[in-house]
């Protein structure tokens, strides 16, 4: 039975965000995955406190509040098996189970401006994850090594289906889930 993924890309406007778009010169630079369209359940790299973006790891993301609220942001789904799903959450389940182990990948960003692959022991910076967690599904295989994939690789890889641009509060409040956020998340990493 195949399903369908989603693939979140924000410019949430932060200092961090708008440094890496000097580079870039790419409307979003943040990646995120979801497992449903209502995005209550988003998961990526990123910061661990909105206030200090200099302290980041994997997280479970809250699309409710903080940077997300005058986010733009480019929305596309993509059709996966169930089995790929069964991938990714066990895959998912052991980053949740060691996320103190884990952090942002400072170092990888400086690697994508030089085109330097900089693989790090339990980092990642958002797309590379996001990348990560395609590739151990079996669900997309990358040309390029994962630590130079960035969300514009990511939004232009063909498996992906078009759904929404524009501020994602807009997107939100069209598709808000039935439940609230904190019953929805206890499900996921069941198999």
């Amino acid at each position: 039975m195949e399903k369908q993924m989603y693939l979140l890309l924000t410019n949430t406007g932060s200092l961090l965000t708008r440094l890496i778009k000097l580079y870039t010169k790419k409307p979003y630079n943040h990646a995120s995955i979801a497992f449903d369209s209502q995005l209550s359940e988003v998961y990526s790299f990123g910061r661990k406190t909105v206030r200090n973006p200099f302290i980041g790891g994997f997280v479970m993301e809250d699309v409710k509040a903080g940077l997300f609220k005058q986010a733009d942001c480019a929305i596309y789904s993509i059709t996966v098996t169930e089995d790929q799903i069964q991938k990714m959450n066990h895959v998912l389940k052991e980053f949740e189970a060691q996320k103190k182990d884990y952090r942002y990948n400072f170092l990888g960003l400086f690697g994508v401006m030089f085109n330097i692959p900089i693989e790090r022991k339990n980092a990642f910076f958002c797309s590379q994850f996001v990348a990560f967690l395609f590739k151990e599904s079996n669900i997309i295989d990358f040309d390029l090594p994962l630590s130079l994939i960035t969300p514009h690789d990511l939004q232009s890889a063909s498996k992906f289906q078009f759904i929404y641009e524009g501020k994602f509060k807009d997107y939100y409040n069209e598709n808000k889930a039935v439940l609230p956020f904190h019953f929805v998340s206890v499900r996921r990493f069941s198999l």
